[in-house]
């Protein structure tokens, strides 16, 4: 099994990477492959609603958004860490994550979905639920761990001193692994479930 790991930090070695560690020791030591792909040092411009992904099946800007994608297709799950900002996941990793899900057209369905936050002391858990909703429109189920999946730290390495934070990273880690072999003896004898005709309704009278 794969999880693609995305991680939202400009910098390399940072809180979030002590996060992300934790989670793919536990991965290794399962025989999970991880894929950890740094995206919060990229300049990534957000999407312009232009249409093309429709059309050609990939975003009209050529960057690390389409290097991914593939990745995310063949991917059992995803992970997505970032620090917070303003109460908010880092700028580049939300237009990373607007054009990622609106042009890949593939189905998304019981992919297993994570997101993990990182601060100096609050907007943790506002970063939490808005990165939880690109996995909620996408029929992709999360997986939870015995706290929010926080961690605390400002300077570089801090994080490492929270350990009921790396706790909680390992246990996300343990349970997103029963899911997402779970769900695949439940589609070896269920099958996906049924979808119906997306109904696309407008607010316009």
């Amino acid at each position: 099994m794969k999880v693609l790991i995305i991680n939202g930090s400009p910098h390399a070695k940072g809180n979030t990477a002590t996060a992300i560690g934790e989670v793919v020791k536990i991965f290794e030591a399962e025989g999970i492959e991880s894929n950890v792909v740094h995206v919060g040092n990229k300049i990534v411009r957000g999407c312009v609603a232009c249409g093309n992904c429709f059309k050609t099946g990939q975003c009209v800007f050529k960057d690390i958004v389409n290097e991914t994608a593939p990745l995310f297709e063949q991917a059992d799950g995803l992970i997505v860490a970032t620090p917070v900002y303003y109460a908010s996941a880092n700028g580049t990793l939300i237009s990373f994550l607007d054009r990622l899900f609106f042009s890949t057209h593939f189905d998304k369905t019981m992919k297993v979905g994570a997101s993990i936050a990182i601060a100096r002391r609050a907007g943790t858990t506002a970063t939490f639920d808005e990165l939880n909703k690109y996995f909620t429109i996408s029929n992709m189920p999360i997986a939870s761990s015995q706290y929010w999946n926080n961690a605390f730290g400002l300077e570089q390495g801090q994080a490492t001193q929270d350990g009921e934070g790396l706790q909680t990273m390992r246990t996300l880690a343990r349970n997103m692994i029963f899911l997402m072999k779970s769900i695949e003896l439940g589609k070896e004898k269920f099958g996906l479930p049924e979808k119906e005709e997306h109904i696309f309704t407008h607010f316009i009278r």
